[in-house]
């Protein structure tokens, strides 16, 4: 029975779903937004939410065990100087997963997991500016006054 344990197994073993876990939460730290399995989504927010609330803590016990357990110094320093401030008058529920549908090739549930205080905006591919229309020399004011008199005199020999 699997009474009171936790842990998601992820179809792993315990040093690869750890390593996992914390590439996942440094990839999380470094892109603040980062698509993934639902699964896996749900087995990293509580890895990136104790993160968070060391880098709260800021002192060098707290800084040491953040890099004990994602292993990137990078991750760690932006975790302590960016992540950590802009949480800093939330309690708890840093981030947030968005589920997506199914994975077209396996039919797998997919999730964005991203930070619940940052904003992120898609990169979309910015607009071709538009190519000007070759411009066609103007008609004078006379034909343009002819056409209608022209339509005038086939509705009189229509009747």
């Amino acid at each position: 029975m699997r009474h009171r344990k936790k842990t998601v197994k992820l179809g792993r073993t315990s040093a690869h779903r750890n390593s996992l876990l914390a590439n996942q939460v440094c990839s999380l730290i470094e892109h603040q937004r980062i698509k993934t399995t639902l699964a896996k989504a749900k087995a990293v927010r509580p890895l990136a939410e104790k993160m968070v609330t060391l880098g709260k803590r800021g002192d060098l016990h707290a800084r040491r065990t953040a890099a004990g357990e994602l292993g990137q110094k990078d991750a760690v320093k932006k975790l302590f100087a960016e992540i950590a401030p802009r949480a800093a008058n939330r309690q708890g529920g840093y981030t947030r997963i968005i589920k997506l549908g199914p994975r077209q090739s396996d039919s797998a549930p997919m999730a964005y997991i991203e930070w619940v205080d940052n904003i992120v905006i898609e990169a979309t591919p910015e607009p071709e500016p538009k190519k000007p229309a070759k411009k066609q020399p103007k008609k004078p004011a006379a034909e343009k006054a002819e056409k209608p008199a022209e339509s005038d005199k086939k509705e009189k020999k229509d009747k």
